[in-house]
């Protein structure tokens, strides 16, 4: 004989084994999980020197184009006036052409109307033929003096535009460096970490802070191989990041860049079934409204 339980007891049971399915049914479901992580920009010195100034500090909201920092520039400065007194004088060893071609210009010009007297008393028989003659050897003499000296001045002035050239090639040198003196942000962005402060000693290369840009974040998941065939690149997928009160917020995401190499999955993941098995990583932008972190989990439906 089968026995019955109490219906009291067994309406628990019926209540309990209800719930529990329900909450089954509605367990959160996904396809991937990850975090997010954001393309790091280091941006270092292009100068050496002091730093005068760096007006960052982490947290930061910075716009692309600002200039958040300076070197020092005194010997740079020195350096360009320095270049500029030398440009000076070479441009005064520079002959005047026209003022020194002035006197024998003058003197052909004088020639040439003593010429056409002359050539006017000859057609008279006033003056003997060979006074023209002799004009015109001196005007020939003349032209000739004029064409040696335009010459020599012409190689002259050369001369000095290339002592100047080497000169006003240093200048601009200068002032890209004075350009570079200044610290000038990349990309807009959060910034991440700073480095040094101001007043400290900075050398060429050496990195300053990090910005990272946090208006566009991107989800590091993993899929294991039987997935590959569910997503594509462009794709547009779910992401589902924690909210309060045990709730789930979705946002929009697209996929940017899935893996052609398989790997192990992350260490992160502790479990030993799941550390051998074979996964592809992928990546997804997602536009970050503010309360996305960098480093928060999320999961990802397709």
């Amino acid at each position: 004989m089968k026995r019955l339980l109490p219906f009291s007891l067994a309406g628990r049971l019926l209540a309990t084994a209800l719930l529990f399915g329900g909450c089954q049914a509605e367990a959160p479901r996904f396809d991937a999980s990850g975090n997010f992580e954001t393309t790091e920009y280091v941006v270092a010195a292009q100068a050496q020197g002091q730093l005068l100034r760096l007006a960052v500090t982490e947290g930061d909201e910075l716009p692309a184009g600002r200039v958040v920092g300076l070197i020092d520039t005194v010997q740079l400065y020195l350096r360009k006036r320095q270049l500029q007194a030398s440009q000076q004088a070479v441009r005064q060893q520079t002959p005047n052409v026209s003022s020194q071609l002035g006197a024998l210009a003058q003197q052909v010009a004088n020639l040439q109307r003593e010429r056409k007297r002359v050539v006017s008393l000859v057609r008279a028989d006033a003056v003997p033929a060979k006074q023209l003659d002799d004009l015109d050897y001196q005007l020939a003499t003349a032209r000739q003096q004029v064409a040696a000296q335009r010459s020599a001045l012409g190689t002259q002035a050369r001369g000095t535009s290339a002592q100047a050239e080497p000169l006003r090639v240093q200048v601009q040198q200068v002032n890209d460096q004075l350009r570079q003196a200044r610290v000038v942000n990349p990309v807009a962005g959060t910034v991440l970490t700073v480095y040094v402060q101001p007043s400290e000693v900075v050398s060429y290369g050496q990195p300053l802070y990090k910005i990272g840009d946090t208006k566009m974040l991107v989800l590091r998941a993993y899929v294991a191989g039987d997935q590959l065939t569910r997503v594509k690149l462009g794709q547009a997928v779910k992401v589902l990041v924690d909210a309060p009160g045990g709730q789930r917020r979705a946002a929009p995401g697209r996929v940017q860049w899935i893996s052609s190499k398989s790997e192990f999955t992350p260490k992160v993941i502790q479990t030993k079934e799941d550390r051998v098995n074979l996964v592809y990583a992928m990546k997804i932008a997602v536009p970050n409204d503010g309360s996305l972190k960098i480093g928060m989990p999320a999961d990802v439906l397709f």
